[in-house]
């Protein structure tokens, strides 16, 4: 009997035993599932858009990411347009390399392409798509022929426990009768485009696919558009898979929630930096807080990066004074003056700028050839052609763009185009001059300049400066207003 009762009490003690190993065991199973499932990040996005070539503050880019960084995880996004604003980077010998540069120092780890990153050809993008350490994305460009590497539809980047799928998008509104970015059409006639809203729906399973945390719209789109275009707006209502639209192209400070997808827009030239503060659980955004950051009230810069920002600087050759200006020239005075320019040096009747190939003002005082490139920044060649006065009305009337121009004058009566050589003479339609244009126009408006062009070995930048120097003569277009829309 005293043995039985021995047993028994030996058999309870080792089930009891046994429970508590199973709890134990079940216990710490559960430790190791429950934070996985149900674990809160935190991550900090920079966003910049729309730079253009300005380099100054990214010592203070530099010195806030790296700040950042030492408290949570931190992505640094660009939403496009690089290139094309600032001659430093966009006249250095290899075009465009000075901002990648630095992009590589600072550290961003993925960017849209912008309608102007096609503007120094495509040998140019292809040289500064390698040079990047960074990812490209776009999902509605096929290189074809190009020598433009593909760039990835998307790309994932993974920060500690995190992943995070990035989409890109870049504008096809460049021109009337055709698909491509607002750029120069014959930079990109190697490319295929398709129109934002035609692709993005093929991408509304990569989130599950790349087992992302977030799925975030990298574009270069613009804000909001209308006539069954889509911008940022358009695309969170239309395609709300998407947990966060980060864009560019409109040049906006842009802070808004739609269909519950928050957009982000932090300006443009470097003047501002967005900061997106987010808490992330179960592949879900749980918290936004959005901070946009003005560059001009930071003071601590990286020390390196803004050495290497007065190297580039200090160049030279952007320093040569090449004329001077006797007052403050508004835009439209220097379009007036770069038409006028373009006429005289190219040694043509008729000169047309375009109003949104002029970039910049020109203030009094000594002209630099800096100026003149921040003026005209976009290398365009300087082409002449030979025309009708008939076929450059129907250009008037058919482009439906203004210009600025130079050699005549053009009046509108009854819905009829007069035009009038400097000396006040009628020109009849049939009378043949001589027409300076830089290459963008002829390139939009294909359909109206079909004659055999002469293109000059200068830019249309280039054709100016060398007015400048040869002409001698100080700018003043004070009373000057040649404009013609019609």
């Amino acid at each position: 009997m005293f043995k039985k009762i021995i047993h028994v009490l030996i058999h309870k003690k080792l089930m009891l035993l046994l429970s508590f190993v199973f709890i134990a065991i079940s216990c710490s199973n559960n430790d190791s599932i429950t934070p996985t499932e149900s674990q809160t990040e935190k991550l900090t996005i920079f966003i910049l858009n729309d730079i253009h070539g300005q380099i100054d503050n990214f010592a203070k880019v530099k010195h806030l990411v790296d700040e950042e960084k030492e408290k949570t995880n931190v992505l640094l996004t660009s939403a496009g347009d690089i290139f094309s604003g600032n001659p430093i980077v966009d006249n250095y010998p290899e075009k465009g390399f000075p901002i990648i540069d630095i992009m590589n120092r600072i550290g961003f780890d993925v960017s849209v392409i912008g309608n102007h990153e096609f503007d120094y050809g495509e040998v140019n993008l292809k040289d500064r798509m390698l040079q990047a350490n960074f990812d490209w994305v776009c999902a509605n460009v096929t290189t074809n022929t190009s020598v433009i590497p593909q760039p990835s539809a998307y790309t994932t980047v993974t920060k500690n426990n995190l992943k995070i799928t990035f989409l890109g998008l870049v504008e096809t509104d460049g021109k009337e009768n055709a698909t491509i970015p607002s750029t120069h059409p014959w930079r990109v006639k190697n490319l295929t485009f398709e129109r934002p809203e035609n692709v993005v729906g093929n991408y509304s399973h990569i989130k599950n696919e790349q087992d992302s945390d977030l799925l975030i719209a990298l574009t270069h789109i613009g804000y909001s558009k209308s006539g069954g275009k889509m911008g940022d707006l358009q695309l969170a209502i239309q395609y709300p898979f998407f947990d966060l639209i980060i864009g560019g192209h409109s040049h906006s400070k842009i802070e808004q929630v739609a269909n519950n997808i928050p957009i982000f827009q932090a300006g443009s030239y470097l003047n501002h930096i967005g900061k997106i503060e987010l808490t992330i659980k179960d592949k879900a955004v749980k918290s936004v807080n959005y901070e946009l950051i003005d560059l001009s009230l930071i003071t601590e810069e990286d020390a390196a990066i803004k050495t290497i920002i007065d190297t580039y600087n200090d160049a030279p050759f952007f320093k040569e004074v090449v004329g001077f200006s006797e007052l403050d020239h508004q835009r439209n005075q220097v379009g007036n003056f770069t038409a006028d320019a373009l006429r005289l040096q190219m040694g043509v009747d008729i000169a047309f700028q375009n109003t949104g190939g002029v970039r910049a003002n020109l203030n009094y005082g000594d002209i630099t050839k800096k100026e003149i490139f921040q003026i005209l920044p976009f290398n365009n060649a300087a082409i002449t052609y030979t025309m009708t006065i008939a076929e450059i009305k129907n250009f008037l009337k058919g482009s439906g763009d203004g210009f600025y121009y130079a050699g005549v004058t053009f009046q509108k009566s009854n819905n009829q185009i007069i035009v009038k050589d400097l000396n006040g003479n009628i020109l009849s339609d049939n009378t043949t001059v001589t027409v300076g244009v830089n290459d963008y126009i002829p390139a939009v408006h294909d359909t109206y300049f079909t004659a055999t062009k002469v293109v000059s070995s200068q830019t249309d930048a280039e054709t100016v400066i060398s007015y400048l120097e040869q002409a001698n003569i100080p700018v003043n277009y004070a009373t000057s207003n040649n404009y013609f829309k019609y």
